[in-house]
């Protein structure tokens, strides 16, 4: 018999001293949390919800990707598109910055998202890893873990079951009174994420899994797996429920063949059907055609089958949280995550939501009533920004500890420097006359490095890319590099994804040894120090590589969504109000603006602050605006050419894996 909490343990006592007529209602009320379930029904090949068959036509949404306030917002508009569930992932890193400081508080308030869903009557499916995909920073795995530099992600290593353990034993004793047959909304749960995808294939780590869910949450919630076609084999596991993701491209009968070798029996379910796709710096913005979504889906839905579409609203990836593909060179993911998804990046319907609500209706009811109309959008602009000054000169204020020495540079990890910007700096051992080159062996730039010879910007050196540099110097010259971090690989990779330099640079035939470290806290000095004016050199130097620029800005009346236009600037970091927006890259593109929700700005005349922190080249008018529609798909190079490897950065790719 299921377990009963203090209350209903006492129910009977007082049921005793009530008249008889009342007793058969009160029957009916008490068992309800017993009587909810969902499980498949093998015989019929569907699910049953609670006794009656049931199919779930649901979307994802990454409440980590959008403002806590908007949560409400997004969803509703879920709901009103005909959804009845919304699928999610839980990002290990975002919630355990440090081992054992766990955060669940405003917008990584978890508990306050499903109380969201419930409201807006979404059931959850929920995928807490522990690794996500995503295009998510290191795949939702904490950058601490690489502290150990020999662990072995995603395996049976005992370090990273550790870790494991003592996170899910965190987070799943939440989650359990959340589960749908405990009165919560949650009615699967996926284990692991497209782990048929990872070379590893190592099944005593997906069974440890298995049964630490299983010890965590009890017996009666489903666990299942995703897993592309070609994942099947090493994703799967007995006593987990199979299940598949493809995209509208893909052969569907085949696919849900190849599917039923794996779980002849039960309900089919696409966990991940693709309405669009991610993007990298440097390529097309991707898009998926209205008609391709709507006649998969459909013919998905004839087949009775469950579908969950990745994704319904992508949202943003504000901060460092993007993550990177490689796939023969190093892919980061831009800044929007708007995936040409049915819920534009900024929260609006679009023609892709009409479109699949009206195929949804054929199936089951979808609720009446208009979906709300697209938000305000504003215009602001231009603006013109002021110089605060070079990187170099605030090192004081980034790195308020001091620097690190090591003979060899060091790695982010190695110095618990887990996002942003690490300063390397030497000095010439040796006066160097003619120019020389300077180049870190065995593509050791992770991932992008902007060098300054005596505080003078010569250049950059990039991850899987061949550029030469060359410098001069006298001795004693100091010889700053700038190491920024672009986002961990997410995907397509079985090795640690170390930041920094990890080799020694070579200036000509000379290793260069004796390097200060300063890991950045830009973060703190654009929140703490920049508002308190503190900084301000009444004689400001000439720009030259790294630079802060900034200005303060009034919007009269309420304002509205906006999205902030850099014509001119190359690439950077965007601060509004203190709040990291992310990274901008005018220079390659695609993505020329960046989504600024309404919440972030102070309406009604109130001073608004921008802060930039420019790596590279700033235009000769340092200007911005704010626009009203977005601009996701201009690549400045579209014959940009990768020269380590063999393909053109044009090509279009198809990497599966979220």
């Amino acid at each position: 018999m299921p377990e009963k909490g203090p209350e209903s343990a006492m129910a009977p006592k007082k049921l005793l001293c009530l008249p008889s007529l009342l007793l058969p209602l009160l029957t009916l009320l008490l068992p309800q949390a017993d009587t909810r379930s969902f499980v498949v029904d093998p015989d019929h090949d569907r699910f049953l919800l609670d006794g009656a068959p049931f199919r779930y036509v649901s979307g994802s949404l990454h409440y980590f990707r959008v403002p806590r306030v908007l949560w409400a917002d997004r969803l509703f508009k879920m709901r009103m598109s005909g959804l009845n569930a919304v699928q999610f992932y839980v990002p290990w890193n975002y919630h355990e910055p440090e081992p054992g400081v766990y955060k669940f508080n405003g917008s990584r308030d978890l508990f306050a998202f499903l109380k969201e869903a419930t409201l807006a009557n979404l059931l959850v499916i929920l995928r807490p890893g522990p690794y996500i995909c995503a295009e998510w920073e290191m795949g939702g795995l904490p950058a601490w873990l690489l502290r150990k530099p020999k662990i072995h992600l995603r395996t049976s290593d005992p370090d990273f079951l550790a870790a494991v353990d003592s996170w899910f034993k965190v987070l799943l004793p939440k989650i359990h009174p959340w589960l749908y047959h405990n009165g919560g909304n949650i009615i699967s749960i996926q284990v692991e994420n497209e782990y048929g995808s990872y070379r590893a294939c190592d099944m005593s780590y997906m069974r440890h899994l298995a049964g630490l869910f299983r010890a965590l949450l009890g017996d009666k919630i489903l666990l299942f797996t995703t897993d592309g076609p070609e994942g099947l084999k090493c994703g799967s596991l007995q006593g987990l429920y199979t299940t598949i993701d493809f995209g509208p491209a893909d052969n569907m009968t085949k696919i849900f063949a190849l599917l039923r070798k794996y779980e002849p029996r039960g309900p089919l379910v696409n966990s991940e059907y693709y309405t669009g796709w991610l993007d990298y710096w440097g390529q097309n913005h991707s898009t998926r055609s209205v008609p391709a979504v709507t006649k998969g889906l459909e013919n998905m839905l004839k087949l009775g089958a469950s579908v969950n579409m990745y994704m319904f609203h992508g949202g943003t990836n504000f901060g460092y949280w993007n993550g990177a593909d490689e796939k023969g060179r190093f892919l980061p993911i831009t800044t929007s995550y708007d995936y040409d998804a049915p819920i534009s990046e900024a929260g609006d319907p679009t023609p892709k939501l009409f479109a699949i609500r009206n195929v949804i209706s054929k199936f089951q009811e979808v609720p009446l009533g208009p979906l709300p109309p697209p938000s305000p959008k504003m215009t602001l602009g231009p603006l013109s920004l002021h110089l605060d000054g070079n990187l170099l000169a605030f090192l004081d204020f980034l790195c308020p500890q001091g620097p690190i020495h090591s003979i060899l540079p060091m790695t982010f990890e190695a110095v618990n420097q887990d996002h942003g910007y690490m300063l390397y700096r030497t000095y010439l051992t040796h006066t160097v006359s003619e120019p020389t080159q300077f180049w870190v062996p065995n593509n050791g730039v992770h991932d992008r490095a902007y060098v300054m010879v005596d505080g003078v910007f010569q250049g950059v050196l990039e991850r899987n890319m061949k550029r030469n540099l060359f410098l001069t110097g006298k001795k004693g010259a100091k010889l700053d590099v700038l190491l920024e971090n672009m986002g961990r690989l997410s995907f397509g990779s079985n090795s640690s994804d170390f930041k920094g330099l990890l080799e020694p640079p070579v200036l000509g035939q000379t290793v260069l040894t004796q390097w200060l470290m300063f890991p950045l806290k830009v973060d703190n000095l654009v929140k703490w120090w920049f508002p308190n004016q503190l900084l301000k050199s009444s004689h400001p130097q000439t720009p030259s590589g790294p630079t802060f620029y900034s200005t303060t800005f009034p919007i009269l009346g309420s304002g509205g969504d906006t999205f902030l236009f850099l014509p001119g600037w190359t690439k950077g970091q965007v601060w509004i109000n203190g709040f990291n927006l992310g990274r901008y890259w005018t220079k390659r593109g695609p993505q020329q603006t960046l989504y600024v929700p309404r919440p972030l700005l102070f309406p009604r005349g109130a001073l608004n602050k921008i802060t930039l922190l420019e790596l590279e080249n700033v235009p000769l008018q340092p200007q911005i605006q704010f626009l009203d529609r977005p601009i996701l798909n201009s690549t400045m190079h579209k014959t940009y050419i990768y020269s380590l490897s063999d393909e053109s950065a044009s090509e279009p790719m198809e990497l599966s894996g979220h």
